[in-house]
C-alpha cells in the first residue's frame, strides 16, 4: 500500500472519529469547573454587591430608578412585594441570576459553556466561544445573549479564564429583591471574567461590570462562588405552592384555608363584576 493511500485512510478515520472523543483531546485545555457552584456565604441575601447590605448597595441610579426603587422598598415594609416580580416565577434575568439564587452548574466545552440552574424559573445561559459575531435581529431575554472567549491570564500553558459578554437583555428586570429596577430599553450589556481562586480552586470569582441606562455609570462587583462538597440536586419549582395570586394591578395571597387574602392593610378586592355575586 503506497504512502499517499495510507495517509488518506488515517485523514477519513480522523474525520469519521466521534465529536467526544475529538474534544477530549482538548479537556486539559480548559479547568476544572465541574460540580454544584454555591454563593459563598456573606452575611446576607442573593445581591448585586456582596459588599454592601441589601438595601444599601449604593448603585449609582439615575434619580428616577431611585425614586422606582425607593417606592418598592416602602411598599414592601407595608407588606406589599415591590417591583420584585420573583414571585409571579417570571425568570429573575442577568445579573441577578449569577448572584447566587440558585445552585449551579457549569457543562464546558470548546463551543459553547452551558450554566445550569436548579431553580426552574431561572433561565439556562449559553455561553458561545466558537468565534461567532453579535447576531441580528434577535428578541432580548431574560438571561441575554453571551458571547465568551478563553484566555490564559495566568501563563500556565492553559486556559483558566473565560471573558464573557452578554447583550439583548429583556427589561425591566430587578438586580434584586428589593425590587431595584433596570432601564426597559433592552440596551444593557454585562461583562463577566469568571477564573478560579489561585489558592482554592473550590473558590470561582466572578468579577462583573454591568451597564445599564438605568445607571449613571457603568456598576462593577466581585462575586464568589464555592464547589459544593456534599451535593444534592433538588427539584425547585417556583409555580409549585405558590400563594401569590396576580389580579389586575394587586397581588393577594392564598390562606391556608384556601380563601383569597390581602397582603397589606386596607388592600382593595379584585373586581367580580364577572361573577354572579350573592347578595345578602
Amino acid at each position: 500500500m503506497s504512502k499517499s493511500s495510507i495517509a488518506s485512510i488515517a485523514l477519513v478515520a480522523a474525520l469519521m472519529m466521534p465529536a467526544s472523543a475529538a474534544w477530549a483531546l482538548d479537556e486539559s485545555k480548559y479547568p476544572d469547573w465541574s460540580g454544584q457552584w454555591s454563593r459563598v456565604p456573606d452575611g446576607g441575601p442573593p445581591r448585586y454587591d456582596t459588599t454592601k447590605p441589601l438595601r444599601a448597595q449604593q448603585a449609582p441610579m439615575k434619580p428616577e430608578y431611585r425614586v422606582l426603587h425607593e417606592a418598592s422598598m416602602a411598599d414592601q415594609d407595608a407588606g406589599g412585594l415591590g417591583l420584585d416580580l420573583a414571585y409571579r416565577c417570571i425568570p429573575q434575568g442577568m445579573p441577578r441570576q449569577m448572584s447566587g439564587v440558585s445552585p449551579m452548574e457549569f457543562i464546558v466545552s470548546p463551543m459553547v459553556t452551558h450554566v445550569l440552574f436548579e431553580v426552574m424559573s431561572i433561565t439556562t445561559r449559553r455561553i458561545y466561544t466558537d468565534g461567532r459575531d453579535w447576531p441580528k435581529g434577535i428578541e432580548p431575554t431574560f438571561a441575554g445573549y453571551s458571547i465568551g472567549h478563553w484566555i490564559d491570564a495566568q501563563g500556565g500553558g492553559h486556559y483558566d479564564t473565560l471573558e464573557v459578554e452578554t447583550r439583548f437583555l429583556r427589561g425591566p428586570r430587578t438586580w434584586d429583591q428589593s425590587g431595584m429596577p433596570t432601564a426597559s430599553d433592552n440596551e444593557g450589556v454585562i461583562k463577566e471574567r469568571l477564573y478560579l481562586d489561585k489558592a482554592n480552586p473550590a473558590i470561582m470569582h466572578n468579577e462583573m461590570t454591568t451597564m445599564d441606562n438605568s445607571l449613571t455609570r457603568p456598576w462593577s462587583t466581585i462575586k464568589n462562588y464555592r464547589r459544593v462538597q456534599n451535593v444534592i440536586w433538588s427539584e425547585d419549582s417556583c409555580s409549585e405552592g405558590n400563594p401569590h395570586v396576580f389580579i389586575g394591578k394587586q397581588v393577594y395571597f392564598i390562606g391556608a384555608d384556601g380563601s383569597l387574602m390581602p397582603v397589606k392593610k386596607d388592600q382593595p378586592p379584585p373586581d367580580l363584576k364577572y361573577f354572579n355575586q350573592t347578595r345578602k
